[in-house]
């Protein structure tokens, strides 16, 4: 007879960057390393060279890294002169960044409803949006689109929306960079691509960074300029108020080997997506992909009754397994951005999706087994 007591299983952690450092093994070290030789900790050689191979990587013609993602915003934000009294549509089940660089810079969001499948910007709710602004005396100028989880959002009807009111369009893809739609990559889509390198990104770095890509030469010149306290020709003679947006030696030289192995890791992501699609469809709404589309899978994200979830969340954790929400609560309910518009008579699915929402341990280096554990204990809970 086995009188051992059980022992229970290890913790696991929700994303694996340890995994991820020990397949890299030195070469981040090395990469360290040089910048510590050169000494250029600032716009040193990797900066450019980081630059140069993410234009390569999604084919952007013009890719400026800067500080961090919100920054990445803020900056086209800039560019594009919006201030008091412009309105910029955007989703409210998102992170607070994307709409507070809206606020920050003197403009208004204005909230607009989602898709219940993708959780991204509903291009049928848009119009809702201008008759929101132009109702608070607004002007709008452009939309602020999130990839969110990883999926591009639909820019073929957000596109054909901006073409026809003449609005500029700005893809927030903080966790879709390297993701493609309809055959076009991320980074290439609208007039201007913000993306963030914050470490639990599909692509993140060792601190903060973010970068903008963008196929306008124009706007490429201005952002170059905002980025460096808005210098012209000369560092001491400012054609513009700019201010401290650039990215860290350091940080680029981490990025540019974490590049080379991306592709990869982003194989690997949408394996374990599509295992845990095939383990939890029984017993949960799993994620789905819009046809001629890919994901990076920034996180694998179901959907639960709001009854269940708590439930679903509290057994996962007895078992060692953690489990995140994200949004829990909307930007419109947010104490503050309660006093921007909201588009329509409300945004009833995104409240409805905030109560249902619950993620799961991604990343590249989740194996068969370790998943399988993940998926038996969310089938024993749910049913």
């Amino acid at each position: 007879m086995n009188n051992k007591p059980d022992v229970p299983a290890a913790p696991l952690p929700f994303i694996d960057l340890a995994a991820q450092r020990k397949r890299l093994g030195k070469s981040v070290d090395e990469a360290i390393l040089r910048v510590l030789d050169h000494g250029q900790y600032i716009m040193g050689p990797e900066v450019a060279a980081l630059e140069n191979e993410l234009a390569k990587f999604c084919g952007a013609k013009h890719v400026l890294s800067c500080g961090n993602g919100t920054m990445a915003i803020e900056l086209i934000l800039r560019a594009k002169g919006v201030g008091p009294g412009d309105a910029v549509l955007c989703p409210s089940f998102t992170f607070a960044a994307t709409a507070e660089v809206v606020a920050l810079v003197g403009g208004t969001p204005v909230f607009v409803d989602v898709l219940a499948d993708t959780f991204n910007l509903d291009p049928n709710h848009l119009d809702a949006g201008i008759a929101a602004a132009r109702q608070a005396n607004l002007k709008p100028v452009g939309i602020i689109a999130v990839d969110l989880f990883g999926q591009p959002a639909d820019y073929e009807a957000i596109e054909a929306f901006c073409r026809a009111k003449n609005l500029w369009l700005l893809d927030d893809a903080a966790q879709s960079f390297g993701a493609h739609y309809r055959g076009r990559a991320v980074g290439t889509i609208g007039l201007a691509t913000a993306t963030s390198f914050f470490p639990a990104k599909p692509l993140g770095c060792y601190g903060d960074g973010g970068a903008i890509f963008t196929d306008d030469p124009g706007l490429a010149d201005i952002l170059r300029s905002l980025r460096i306290h808005g210098q012209g020709s000369d560092k001491y003679d400012a054609e513009r108020i700019g201010q401290n947006g650039r990215l860290d030696s350091i940080q680029a030289a981490v990025l540019l080997e974490k590049l080379k192995i991306f592709s990869d890791e982003i194989s690997r992501r949408d394996a374990v997506a599509k295992r845990y699609n095939d383990g939890l469809k029984s017993v949960a709404e799993v994620p789905d992909l819009a046809p001629n589309c890919t994901s990076v899978w920034a996180q694998y994200t179901i959907k639960v009754p709001a009854a269940k979830r708590s439930t679903l969340a509290n057994a996962l954790r007895s078992q060692g397994i953690p489990t995140a929400i994200y949004y829990p609560k909307p930007l419109h309910r947010q104490i503050a951005y309660r006093g921007f518009p909201a588009a329509g008579n409300g945004l009833p699915v995104t409240d409805a999706i905030a109560q249902q929402v619950i993620s799961l341990p991604m990343h590249p280096y989740l194996d068969a087994p370790t998943q399988d554990r993940i998926i038996d204990a969310v089938v024993a809970a749910l049913r």
